[in-house]
């Protein structure tokens, strides 16, 4: 197991009458982006405080690298995490903020600067708190998540307060930061945002898991993964080829075709054998929010 992946093991949270989640278990990978998708009431938040250890479980455990979180050595320079948008001192600056909580935990008044600048936020440094949007905010929690530089990131629903700009840099963020090895969960209710940044996804409902795995994999399984799009004069002909390679192309209401079966570098080169010319030929990934629906369909969060 590596020393930064999560481990989610039968874990279970009996509130009196509420089981907010039930007997789940999942773990999360370094080096990549894990969606943890879910319907309202789903438990998410939940889990994720008892993943910090801010809520006791009834059973079961969560750990990093086999460690759970209270046990952990210097937790701010392991784990950073952004549960709701950043709170602080409304007359205090962002750098500040940062600067205390670097004081706190034994960090260099530096690092708050390294980190407004990762986060976009150093022409925002010395303007108080409470002139903050709720976007700002949501930088400077993770510029506060990241003081540490902690191999393992945890943030639930990032994107709020965002615009699209935000969002794409929250994006880029959070894939560059993956890429160095580290582990990065992240909760969010945008499933289009999410096929776009994760690697792999964690769906539960109802307290319990529904389906794990990469994105690719999870919308293969319900018949929506991977498609190649193309768009030809010579439909029939392009069909006898593609017969070859055991590949379905299926004609659409637009005229184009949809292959499933071959990846588009083979389609292109059966019709280029086959001189049959094309107008279009683009790859297509599924659609998660679809499979989300499919999913979680008849399964109610929990109220």
């Amino acid at each position: 197991m590596s020393t930064d992946e999560i481990v989610v093991e039968h874990l279970t949270k009996q509130y009196k009458r509420l089981r907010a989640v039930d007997d789940l278990s999942f773990s999360v990978r370094t080096g990549r982006v894990t969606g943890f998708l879910g319907p309202n009431g789903a438990g998410k938040t939940t889990t994720l405080r008892m993943l910090l250890g801010l809520v006791t479980p009834t059973s079961g455990q969560a750990t990093f690298g086999g460690t759970k979180y209270v046990d952990l050595h210097d937790p701010l320079k392991h784990v950073g995490a952004v549960l709701e948008a950043s709170s602080a001192h409304r007359g205090r600056t962002g750098r500040n903020h940062l600067r205390m909580i670097c004081r706190a935990a034994g960090l260099p008044d530096s690092r708050a600067d390294e980190v407004l600048t990762i986060v976009g936020l150093t022409p925002a440094a010395n303007r108080k708190f409470k002139g903050y949007s709720l976007g700002m905010r949501q930088r400077l929690g993770i510029a506060a998540a990241l003081l540490g530089d902690p191999r393992v990131l945890i943030l639930d629903e990032p994107a709020n307060g965002l615009d699209p700009e935000g969002i794409r840099w929250m994006r880029d963020l959070l894939k560059a930061l993956a890429s160095e090895g580290r582990t990065v969960l992240v909760s969010s209710h945008l499933l289009g945002e999410m096929q776009l940044l994760a690697d792999d996804v964690v769906i539960v409902a109802a307290g319990k898991l529904i389906r794990q795995g990469p994105v690719d994999e999870v919308l293969g399984t319900m018949g929506t993964g991977a498609h190649v799009r193309v768009r030809t004069p010579q439909a029939a002909e392009l069909k006898a080829a593609l017969s070859e390679l055991n590949a379905t192309a299926t004609e659409q209401s637009d005229g184009s075709l949809m292959v499933v079966g071959a990846e588009a570098a083979a389609i292109g080169h059966a019709a280029f054998t086959a001189s049959v010319e094309l107008h279009e030929l683009a790859t297509e990934r599924g659609d998660l929010e679809q499979v989300f629906l499919q999913l979680t369909a008849g399964k109610a969060g929990i109220r």
